[in-house]
């Protein structure tokens, strides 16, 4: 196993197998890429340099001929929660507002990878990093995963969500996702269709890998028409609609109430919980 080198001196735009940010770790295992999420100090909240490097990596290892295909996976007891709503520390380089504008984030370029790419999900996985499991070839499981969308309770009107799972699991459980923010097990994830395989824990690492190199082993040209049939499946999302929510005075709430640990003004007073919802 090959590991890159330590962090270069102040901030990098990505390069070979450098990511662009100390939060995500490369590494090659023969024929396969590994991209680690390794941010333990704020739980692997995502910084915009840590999707753009995610995003990256799906290019890099698709132009690469001695890889065939990524895995993606979290450290600890994470995978990811979604974007880092209280900064990105080293990574501020590039501003969230950049990455919320979908110029950072790798959701598409992961629907239209050249190569096979496989999410093995280790722990809680919500928001931004939900979407990157979703958009995966693959997603395989720890039975200690848990899986949630809290958009909009952050005022976020997330139509790549509302889009993407009402074509996986229906517009009822879709509602209930949405709706509600519910937290679902690894199991219940199983049972709805959003997830491919549940492996006891200590099992993942050695799931994954199998299931990548399986992926990989399909014939290429092939497979690309069937992940085009399933892309035009999954179909486009309202990104003007999505766009426009962003800076709307919903999400700048949803901002502040998140950074507050409180619960958003447009909640009735009789409905308020303590902390953030």
């Amino acid at each position: 196993m090959a590991e890159i080198s330590a962090q270069p001196h102040g901030p990098r735009p990505p390069e070979g197998d450098w990511l662009g940010t100390p939060f995500l770790n490369f590494t090659r295992e023969g024929p396969l890429g590994v991209c680690t999420l390794d941010r333990p100090e704020a739980r692997n909240a995502m910084t915009p340099a840590m999707y753009f490097g995610i995003k990256y990596a799906v290019s890099h290892v698709g132009s690469d001929p001695d890889l065939a295909g990524l895995l993606i996976t979290g450290t600890g007891d994470v995978f990811a929660p979604g974007g880092d709503m209280g900064g990105g520390g080293v990574d501020n380089w590039l501003t969230f507002g950049s990455a919320l504008g979908m110029d950072a984030l790798p959701f598409d370029t992961l629907r239209q990878s050249v190569k096979p790419v496989v999410a093995a999900v280790n722990g809680l996985c919500q928001g931004g990093g939900l979407q990157i499991a979703l958009c995966a070839d693959m997603a395989v499981v720890s039975d200690r995963a848990t899986f949630r969308v809290p958009e909009l309770y952050r005022g976020i009107a997330d139509t790549y969500y509302s889009q993407t799972l009402a074509r996986l699991v229906g517009p009822v459980r879709t509602r209930d996702l949405m709706f509600t923010g519910r937290t679902l097990s690894a199991q219940e994830a199983l049972e709805w269709g959003m997830v491919a395989r549940v492996v006891a824990h200590n099992e993942l690492a050695g799931a994954a890998r199998e299931v990548l190199a399986q992926c990989c082993r399909t014939a290429p040209g092939a497979r690309s028409v069937i992940k085009s049939s399933l892309d035009n499946y999954l179909g486009l999302y309202d990104r003007i609609g999505m766009q426009s929510s962003l800076g709307a005075p919903e999400s700048i709430e949803g901002f502040l109430a998140f950074k507050q640990r409180r619960s958003p003004s447009w909640v009735h007073p009789g409905l308020r919980v303590e902390g953030r919802l």
